[in-house]
C-alpha cells in the first residue's frame, strides 16, 4: 500500500506530503485545486515520462517520492530478478531537472524507467473516467477472466514455454535460410577452402620467411662486414685482442705494487676472454652466411602464394586467412549437415508446441469455469448500483495460432436495459454506466488478485443520488481487501471514506500554491455539507452531512 507521498516543485506544488491510510482514502476539492496534479506527480514514480514545463520553479529540480508497504504482496522475486535491495518499506523516487533529464531510484538504487514502471504496475492501479476505454480491450477482458480463474502459476509457466517456443521458431527460420544459402554456395565455399587447405598455411611462417629472404638478399654485405669485424678484433697486427693481451701483460707486472691493479688485471683478462668468444661467434656466423639463389627462389614462391591469398581475400595476416579457413569449413559442414540440424530443431519445436497446446487447453478449461462467476458477480454488483436490468455475457472463442495467452479470444457483451441486444460495452453503455461497470469489474479483479492499491480518479461521473451512495458502498467494500484512494465530487462517496483529504489552492501570498490537509470529523461534516449545498451550507445541509457520515 502507498504509505506516504512527497512532492517537491511540481506544477502548483512547492512542497507537499501526504500520509495515506490502508482503507478508503477520499480526496475532494474544487475543480482546478490540484487533485489531478497530485495524481500526475504520483504517475512519475510509476514510470511515466516527464515534461519540464510542469515544474513549479524552473531553477530547481522536481522530486517525487513514494513510500510503499509491500510485505504482504510477494514481490521478493521481482527485487531478486532485478538485483535490487528488498525492503518491506520500499521507496520509489524520481528526480527531474529543469532541462528534462530524469533519474529514477528504487530503495536508493538507480533504475531505468522500464524497471520503475514494472514495479509500479505491481503496486498501484490508477483508473480514471477516461480509462473506461480499456474495458473494451480484449487483453484487459482476458486479464479479468484469468484473475477470476486463479491460474497465475499455470499461465506463467505457459508464457515462459511460449517465449522459448517463439525463440526456437525464429531460430528455425534463420537456420533454414542459412542452410539454403550454404547449399547454394557450397561449390564456391569448397573451392576457397581447398585452395587455403592446399596452401598449408602456418601461423608464424610469413614473418620468418620474410626475415630469411631479407638475409639472403643482403648476404654479401653481411658477410663483408662480419669479415671486417673479425679481422679488427683478432687477425690484424693491431687487432683489439692482441693489444688487450699486451695491456694485461703490463698490468700483471704491476700487481705486486698495488692491489687495485690486480683487480683491474683480472677484469681485463675477463674482457679478453669475452672478446675472443664474440670474435669466434662472428666467425661462425660469417662462415654460415652465403648466397643461396635456389633458397631465395623457394622463399619467393612461397611468399607469392601467401601474398596472393591475402590480396584475394583482402587480408593482411596468415591468422586472418586461417580464421577464414575455419569459417569456410563451418559453412561447408552446415551445407552438408544443415538438413539434420533443421530436422532436429523441427522435432524439438513440435514437442514444445504439443506441450503448449496441452497447457493452453488447461487454461481454456479454467477460463470456461470462471465465466459464470464473472457474469453473476458483475451483474449483482451493477444491480446494487441501480442497474438491475443489466446483462453481461462473456464469450470465449478459440483461435488458430498459439498466442502469449493461449488459444482463446475473449469478448465481453453487455446490455444495460431489458429487451436490448447484447453488444460491445462502449456501444450500449453511457458514461455513467461504463464507470459503474468498470468499478464492478475492478472490484471483481481486486477480490482475486493481490494488488496493494487502486486509485479511482472521478470515475463516479454521471451518477448521483442513491446510485452514488451505492457506488460508495461498493468502494467501501472494496477497501476491505486493499487500499483505495478515490478522487470524487460526490458527497455520498466522500462520506464513506475512512480518511478524508481536502485539496485546495492557497493564494494568501504573491504565489498560488496547491495544499492538502487531512480533515477531522467536524471538518468533514462541513466539507460534505458544502458538497451538498454550496460554500455556505445551512443547518439542514450540515445535518444531512452528519447523517451521511454516520450511515
Amino acid at each position: 500500500m502507498l504509505q506516504k507521498l512527497t512532492i517537491s516543485n511540481y506544477a502548483l506544488i512547492d512542497d507537499l506530503e501526504i500520509t495515506f491510510d490502508k482503507g478508503l482514502n477520499i480526496l475532494t476539492g474544487e475543480t482546478g485545486a490540484g487533485k489531478s496534479i497530485i495524481l500526475g506527480a504520483l504517475s512519475l514514480i510509476l514510470g511515466q515520462r516527464a515534461e519540464s514545463r510542469y515544474f513549479f520553479n524552473q531553477q530547481k529540480k522536481c522530486v517525487i517520492e513514494g513510500a510503499f508497504l509491500i510485505k504482504e504482496f510477494h514481490l521478493k522475486s521481482f527485487f531478486e530478478e532485478n538485483d535490487l535491495d528488498y525492503e518491506t518499506e520500499t521507496i520509489l523516487r524520481r528526480e527531474i531537472t529543469a532541462d528534462g533529464r530524469s533519474r529514477a531510484f528504487i530503495n536508493d538504487t538507480p533504475v531505468n524507467l522500464a524497471e520503475l514502471k514494472l514495479l509500479g504496475e505491481k503496486l498501484i492501479d490508477i483508473h480514471s473516467q477516461h480509462a473506461t476505454l480499456e474495458i473494451n480491450d480484449p487483453e484487459f477482458q482476458l486479464l479479468v477472466v484469468d484473475a477470476v480463474a486463479g491460474h497465475s502459476d499455470l499461465l506463467g509457466d505457459y508464457r515462459t514455454k511460449f517465449k522459448a517456443f517463439k525463440k526456437n521458431s525464429a531460430k528455425l527460420q534463420q537456420l533454414i535460410v542459412d542452410s539454403d544459402k550454404a547449399k547454394a554456395d557450397l561449390d564456391y565455399y569448397q573451392f576457397q577452402f581447398d585452395e587455403l587447405e592446399k596452401a598449408g598455411l602456418k601461423g608464424d611462417e610469413q614473418e620468418k620467411l620474410e626475415q630469411e629472404l631479407y638475409r639472403l638478399n643482403n648476404a654479401e654485405e653481411i658477410k663483408r662486414s662480419l669479415v671486417a669485424a673479425s679481422y679488427l678484433m683478432q687477425e690484424g697486427e693491431t687487432s683489439a685482442i692482441i693489444q688487450l693481451r699486451e695491456a694485461t701483460h703490463h698490468l700483471s707486472s704491476l700487481e705486486k705494487f698495488n692491489p687495485e691493479i690486480a683487480d683491474l688485471h683480472e677484469r681485463l683478462k675477463s674482457t679478453v676472454i669475452e672478446l675472443k668468444d664474440i670474435a669466434s661467434e662472428i666467425e661462425n656466423i660469417e662462415q654460415r652466411t652465403h648466397t643461396d639463389e635456389a633458397r631465395g627462389v623457394e622463399i619467393n614462391d612461397r611468399l607469392n602464394i601467401i601474398y596472393t591469398l591475402q590480396k584475394k581475400h583482402r587480408m593482411t595476416t596468415i591468422s586472418e586467412l586461417l580464421k577464414l579457413q575455419d569459417d569456410l569449413s563451418e559453412k561447408i559442414q552446415q551445407a552438408v549437415h544443415g538438413d539434420e540440424a533443421v530436422e532436429k530443431l523441427q522435432k524439438q519445436i513440435a514437442t514444445e508446441k504439443k506441450e503448449l497446446e496441452q497447457l493452453a487447453a488447461q487454461l481454456s478449461a479454467n477460463r470456461v469455469k470462471a465465466i459464470p462467476a464473472i457474469e453473476k458477480q458483475v451483474v449483482d454488483s451493477l444491480s446494487e448500483m441501480g442497474m438491475g436490468n443489466s446483462t453481461l455475457k462473456v464469450e470465449l472463442s478459440p483461435i488458430q495460432l498459439l498466442s502469449a495467452d493461449g488459444l482463446d479470444h475473449v469478448r465481453f457483451l453487455f446490455s444495460a436495459n431489458k429487451g436490448h441486444a447484447l453488444a460491445e460495452m462502449s456501444k450500449v453503455a453511457s458514461g455513467g454506466e461504463l464507470s459503474r461497470l468498470m468499478l464492478s469489474i475492478k472490484s471483481l479483479i481486486a477480490s482475486h488478485t493481490a494488488l496493494p492499491t487502486i486509485i479511482f480518479d472521478e470515475i463516479d461521473a454521471g451518477v448521483s443520488g442513491e446510485v452514488a451512495n451505492k457506488v460508495g458502498i461498493i468502494m467501501e467494500r472494496l477497501a476491505q481487501n486493499l487500499q483505495v484512494i478515490t478522487i470524487t465530487h460526490l458527497p455520498q462517496i466522500a462520506s464513506k471514506g475512512s480518511s478524508h483529504y481536502f485539496v485546495y489552492k492557497d493564494d494568501s501570498s504573491a504565489t498560488t500554491y496547491t495544499r492538502i490537509k487531512q480533515l477531522n470529523q467536524n471538518e468533514r461534516v462541513t466539507e460534505i455539507a458544502k458538497m451538498l449545498s454550496g460554500d455556505k451550507p445551512g443547518e439542514s445541509a450540515l445535518q444531512n452531512a452528519r447523517e451521511l457520515l454516520n450511515s
